[in-house]
């Protein structure tokens, strides 16, 4: 990651109707890696009673509530708000960056809005994200992969009756690691082909940048890499690596290209 990019000034958006509060830990975590959170607001009606269990997590992260109240039973009044106040922060020049943590396909148009305004627009939701706001931002993260990632509670259940007691408990994610799909592989190796010098090799920081453009929500996490070269590592059939020696002691540059180019 470039430096540039470590300096980036974001602004976190948060709708809290879409995201545990268990995950916040995580998701702060991976947003520090792209930028400065220097404005942090969660919006939701915090008079509900689900609301409660918010209170510790956001004093502990430093995030602002901010109060949105449902006027009409069924709709999600935070949406708004949550765009109102990210057109402010765009033309308060104040950010750099926007992210939106959010499953919801309604930030669509913002997101699109925001990146016309040369704004980098990174999302962070579950996997049922629709592909609409996906595509729309610039790097798109699933909850579900972050570190802490916590699954929906679920309650106790007794060896005898094998009914529910007591209070419910929060289990960790079981990671439900995907296979690696062909339609990946072709990602992989048409950027390959794309970047590559007139030996075949391509710079893997190339690489990873380049498919990430292509597609938002490719992360080696999803198919159970902690990072893009042990997930190439494991395509040895259709891939070769070179690991070789930089300017830097003990700094290597990773070199791929398709095998019998």
């Amino acid at each position: 990651m470039s430096q540039d990019t470590k300096e980036l000034k974001l602004a976190v958006l948060i709708d809290a109707d879409n995201v545990p509060y268990s995950n916040v830990k995580g998701m702060m975590e991976e947003i520090a890696k792209f930028g400065t959170p220097t404005t942090k607001r969660i919006y939701a009606d915090w008079t509900k009673p689900n609301a409660n269990g918010w209170k510790s997590v956001l004093l502990e992260h430093a995030i602002t509530p901010i109060q949105q109240y449902s006027y009409t039973v069924g709709k999600n009044s935070s949406d708004s708000a949550m765009i109102i106040d990210a057109m402010d922060l765009l033309y308060s020049d104040k950010v750099d960056g926007f992210c939106i943590v959010s499953s919801d396909s309604d930030f669509t148009r913002l997101a699109i809005r925001l990146r016309e305004s040369g704004m980098k627009v990174i999302g962070i939701g579950e996997k049922k994200t629709p592909n609409s706001f996906i595509v729309a931002c610039d790097r798109f993260i699933y909850i579900e992969v972050l570190d802490g990632a916590i699954k929906k509670k679920q309650p106790k259940r007794s060896s005898d009756t094998k009914k529910p007691i007591g209070k419910p408990v929060e289990k960790p994610v079981e990671k439900s690691l995907s296979k690696i799909d062909l339609h990946t592989i072709e990602l992989i190796e048409t950027t390959i082909e794309d970047i590559c010098d007139d030996d075949g090799w391509a710079f893997l920081g190339d690489v990873g940048n380049l498919i990430v453009k292509r597609k938002p929500e490719f992360d080696p996490r999803n198919y159970g890499f902690a990072k893009l070269t042990p997930m190439l590592k494991s395509l040895t059939d259709i891939l070769e690596i070179d690991e070789r020696d930089s300017d830097k002691k003990g700094i290597k540059h990773v070199y791929v290209r398709l095998r019998f180019s």
